[in-house]
């Protein structure tokens, strides 16, 4: 099997980047084929059964071999809620909102996971509220990047499915699927300056939907949407947020088959493509730093 070589960055900027129109298609690419997925394949969260009393929410770890767990609250609460999932020296803390159960990804591998349940008391103090040690082997390492969480949130009702299908429909191959999803991307969302100047103030989850709606999205958006977009075709893919030589910044990594996670640069066939930012497109610049990662979902 032919060993593909990458040309592209992939790289999302939360606080400067907008997006940049690329598409010269004229060459394919000639990774091997792979078939295609169909909707009734399409993997959705699964909380149907063995919802838990966490106290102030419900939790369901009926899917942690899967790579994530469910959380919701019992009531709509004035006072603000979290959770915490521990593993070894490494922390995520995830608001809880609305009574609907969503996915919060389990993406530091098998072993002893903690779940910590905290309640807003008054402004930056909380209480903790629950405390439960879970042991996870997963089903397979790619599992957690190929559902969707809260981070990157869609369902069967979801805009963002119907695109997927439509920007893949007759390609016969992972790379050229990843290609034009990133494309469609590029083309679809514009930079949206005011959220960007919200956000500073305010931690916002991306909205596929609103994204594809609207056309506008900062770069948490864009690297949400095309996780999203990759998923549903059964790409892994993992939603970067860390820092460059420049700022704080959001960017993805997608699993390609016999090359592993290409990170944070997905190269196309040396000899046809060339290298695509869509951060710094627009400027002219050709950054070349440093990539840190310090969460990813």
């Amino acid at each position: 099997m032919k060993r593909c070589f990458i040309l592209f960055v992939i790289f999302l900027m939360l606080c400067g980047c907008k997006g940049n129109t690329y598409t010269d298609d004229s060459e394919k690419s000639t990774y091997p084929d792979s078939p295609a997925v169909t909707r009734d394949e399409i993997l959705l969260s699964d909380f149907s059964y063995d919802n838990l009393d966490g106290g102030i929410v419900y939790l369901n770890y009926s899917q942690k071999s899967k790579g994530y767990i469910g959380v919701a609250l019992k009531e709509e609460m004035e006072k603000k809620v979290k959770i915490r999932i521990i593993k070894d020296d490494m922390t995520y803390t995830y608001d809880v909102n609305g009574t609907t159960m969503k996915a919060i990804p389990l993406q530091m591998g098998d072993g002893t996971y903690t779940v910590k349940i905290f309640e807003q008391i008054e402004g930056d103090q909380y209480a903790l509220i629950l405390t439960n040690d879970i042991g996870v082997y997963m089903d397979s390492e790619f599992s957690v990047y190929l559902y969707p969480n809260q981070i990157v949130d869609y369902d069967i009702n979801s805009l963002v499915i119907d695109k997927s299908f439509e920007v893949t429909d007759g390609l016969t191959n992972d790379l050229d699927r990843i290609y034009s999803l990133f494309v469609y991307v590029l083309d679809l969302m514009t930079y949206d300056k005011q959220k960007a100047e919200y956000v500073k103030t305010v931690y916002v989850l991306p909205d596929l939907d609103e994204a594809i709606t609207t056309g506008k999205g900062i770069c948490f958006d864009y690297a949400s949407l095309l996780a999203a977009l990759c998923r549903i075709q059964h790409i892994p893919a993992k939603v970067i947020v860390g820092y460059t030589d420049i700022e704080y910044h959001a960017w993805c990594e997608i699993y390609l088959e016999n090359e592993g996670w290409i990170n944070p640069k997905v190269y196309f066939n040396a000899a046809s493509w060339s290298l695509v930012d869509p951060t710094f497109a627009d400027s002219g610049s050709d950054y070349t730093g440093r990539y840190d990662e310090v969460y990813h979902y």
